[in-house]
């Protein structure tokens, strides 16, 4: 015998389901069996990436705008202000409201901004009704904010209060003062969060009119993962792009000069241990030494306690629990960045050694072991990175905004696996200048 459940019974139980497949991370795209992804433009110029994922009855999408910190001209804050302020009143509905629509569907949505972009994200239950109410509050929130002033008000005093904790945190004093002397003249040098001075002068209108600006149909990727066809996926996309207007692009953001000298930046900080970031401008997302640098930096620093670094300053010497360091490719170049925290009467020896690893692995490059151990830590954990919907979500956002190959995902392992020692070695040394880096060294005072 068949049992139909009330409406109201039937949507609290898929909603709880939602919900625990949410905090439980649970996968729902096999990575190995991740069908190619699928590419369009909508009728107003935003360009869609997709993947079906039909094993379970929710979609993952997420809006990226070209609307980062970048963009923020003279008012560092106004690409984060704009984008909080998108989910807490739209269509007359305020944050609350909009909260509880999406909450009494089994959805969920969240907003956010970097340097580079803005986004919204939303994952939803396909059940007709559910799915209705979840994407009408989308539209709304997308093409409908109200920026109402208590809104922002109350918004303002959150970034403001954030900013002075940030103050408490010497390796957010760090990385702060990192960025604007790796930047000084580029936009990637304005702090993201603003500043006290800025975003308290930030208004109403100036935020209505970066949305304007930058919240346009040709200057959004959307990134599509879950149980709707193609024919499905167009129309949804249509029906949340459709009102927004067709507008520009945003301009391509200047290159990033080369450092021309080295900096040392010391700052009092009221710690015992020392706070200490090197580094300089690394690669753009679409170097053509991407992969190169990627495998040279997991062997450098980016491979946690199996790295080189990690050996030399934490096994060999016990200056430090922990040091890392990456490349952060963006639009234009991103940073190259090590770090890590040691007592204030170890530093020097600290970067000392941080700079003879660096500079040994520069003329060295990595050993065959080295490389090859790399190569099988990355590929060996590169399906965990892309097991789930929201995973392979993040990566449609950022194929699409850095319009890289459709077949990224399907080909990194054998990118990977195709790097040589003698890459590596050339990558680093023409993009790591170690006698120029910006050194920033926060803390050391007893509190």
């Amino acid at each position: 015998m068949r049992i139909k459940l009330p409406t109201r019974i039937f949507r609290l139980h898929v909603g709880l389901l939602a919900l625990a497949l949410i905090l439980c991370g649970a996968p729902i795209q096999s990575a190995f069996a991740m069908p190619p992804i699928q590419h369009w433009e909508t009728k107003n110029g935003a360009r869609v990436y997709y993947v079906p994922a039909p094993e379970l009855p929710m979609v993952d999408l997420r809006v990226v705008f070209n609307a980062g910190s970048a963009r923020d001209g003279g008012q560092p804050g106004l690409a984060a202000l704009t984008s909080g302020l998108l989910d807490q009143g739209a269509g007359g509905a305020n944050a609350d409201r909009i909260a509880e629509k999406f909450d009494s569907v089994g959805a969920s949505v969240s907003t956010g901004s970097k340097r580079d972009m803005a986004w919204v994200d939303v994952r939803t239950l396909t059940n007709p009704p559910l799915f209705e109410t979840a994407m009408t509050t989308l539209t709304d929130v997308l093409t409908k904010p109200d920026f109402n002033r208590d809104d922002l008000e109350r918004e303002r005093q959150r970034m403001l209060v954030a900013l002075q904790f940030k103050k408490q945190k010497p390796g957010s004093v760090a990385d702060e003062a990192f960025y604007k002397a790796v930047y000084p003249d580029h936009p990637y040098g304005t702090p993201p969060d603003g500043t006290k001075e800025s975003v308290t002068a930030i208004s109403r209108d100036d935020i209505k009119a970066f949305y304007k600006q930058y919240f346009v149909a040709k200057n959004a990727v959307v990134g599509i993962v879950g149980a709707v066809d193609r024919a499905e996926a167009e129309k949804l996309v249509e029906r949340l792009t459709s009102k927004l207007p067709a507008g520009e692009a945003a301009k391509p953001l200047p290159p990033v000069p080369a450092l021309k000298k080295p900096a040392e930046i010391v700052m009092p900080f009221p710690s015992s241990q020392v706070h200490v970031v090197m580094g300089q401008p690394g690669m753009s997302r679409t170097d053509p030494d991407y992969f190169a640098l990627y495998v040279g930096n997991y062997i450098l620093g980016g491979g946690g306690l199996v790295s080189l670094l990690s050996n030399e300053i934490r096994e060999e010497r016990g200056l430090s629990y922990s040091v890392y360091s990456y490349f952060l490719p963006m639009a234009q170049k991103g940073p190259f960045e090590l770090g890590f925290q040691t007592k204030a009467v170890q530093a020097d020896e600290a970067v000392s050694v941080s700079r003879e690893t660096l500079e040994r692995f520069l003329e060295e490059g990595p050993t065959r072991e080295e490389l090859i151990a790399a190569k099988k830590h990355i590929t060996g954990g590169y399906p965990l990175r892309i097991d789930s919907n929201s995973k392979i979500l993040e990566y449609l956002g950022v194929i699409g905004f850095y319009k890289l190959p459709l077949d990224y995902l399907e080909r990194f392992n054998a990118r990977i696996e195709a790097v040589t020692r003698e890459q590596v070695r050339d990558a680093f040394q023409r993009h790591i200048n170690a006698d120029r880096f910006v050194t920033v060294r926060v803390g050391g005072e007893a509190s």
